[in-house]
């Protein structure tokens, strides 16, 4: 992995400079997987990422493009060239689409969205497979801060999801996937929703993104806020009894941000990926994951 002493912070602001947009009063949005950045002065937003990640990122950049001309609400990067290397980190920048006070878009919004999504032909963009647990696997065998025990753990649940995850039959057969598809990846632009965050789009079984906002009962999502959604798309996937094995897999999915932000040195990542080991571990499909 390359290793750098710059800042995302001050890549974002060299990147800048090559772009010639203004980073004047830059500030965080969020830090995560990926770190953000508002631009005031260029109406714009940066995300500085990995290196590793740059071919999804490249492969973002021209789909989110092509998907725009289609017609879907997607967030749009701007027209410059991009993504940017800068001392180990690749830089994008993107239309800043600011969010009113009040409730983010519901899940019925996202529903909608992919059910435009799943009904595009396939985009003249070279995609990959979509492959559950990938980079999770990854970043599980190189953490610096996992136990022995965890580690095995994960690797070894992880093996008998993909086992299931191998025999299912997909009634909505494959096609273009977002790939990370959640509300929590959508955002206001007045009354339209956007999708946003495509650097997982791949060719995959379309239930993988429906999948997502059900296990978001993790996070508050209500009956009521389901059914909403599954309306909107035109499928209820609650029926499909190969579910369980798709929310099993994506509860797994989202411990990999947290155990490289853990290696990091965060310790209030290390808190939570230990809370969230702990009710995988005893089987607790139902505990609340909000963070307060």
């Amino acid at each position: 992995m390359t290793t750098t002493s710059l800042t995302p912070q001050g890549a974002a602001q060299r990147a800048c400079i090559v772009w010639g947009l203004s980073a004047r009063g830059i500030s965080p949005l969020r830090t995560h997987a990926t770190s953000v950045y508002l631009l005031p002065h260029a109406d714009a937003v940066v995300r500085v990422s990995r290196v590793e990640q740059r071919a999804s990122i490249q492969r973002a950049i021209a789909l989110t493009r092509w998907l725009a001309g289609q017609g879907l609400e997607v967030t749009e990067p701007l027209d410059v060239s991009q993504p940017l290397d800068v001392h180990g980190y690749v830089i994008t920048v993107w239309r800043h689409y600011p969010q009113p006070e009040g409730p983010p878009p519901g899940p019925e919004r996202l529903g909608n969205l992919l059910s435009q999504l799943h009904r595009l032909p396939e985009p003249p963009i070279e995609l990959p497979a979509y492959r559950p647990h990938l980079a999770l696997r990854a970043v599980v065998g190189s953490s610096t801060t996992l136990a022995p025990s965890d580690r095995e753990w994960i690797l070894g649940r992880s093996d008998e999801l993909l086992d299931s995850y191998a025999h299912l039959d997909f009634p909505l057969s494959q096609g273009l996937v977002h790939g990370d598809a959640y509300p929590g990846n959508t955002l206001w632009d007045g009354s339209a929703a956007r999708l946003g965050d495509w650097d997982e789009a791949a060719i995959g079984p379309r239930e993988a993104d429906l999948a997502n906002t059900f296990q978001g009962v993790r996070f508050g999502r209500t009956a009521a806020q389901l059914r909403a959604f599954s309306d909107a798309y035109g499928y209820d996937l609650a029926g499909w009894p190969g579910l369980s094995v798709l929310t099993e897999l994506r509860d797994l999915h989202t411990l990999g941000s947290f155990i490289r932000r853990a290696d990091r040195g965060d310790l209030e990542a290390a808190s939570q990926l230990a809370f969230r080991l702990d009710t995988l571990k005893r089987g607790d499909h139902t505990t609340s994951w909000v963070i307060h």
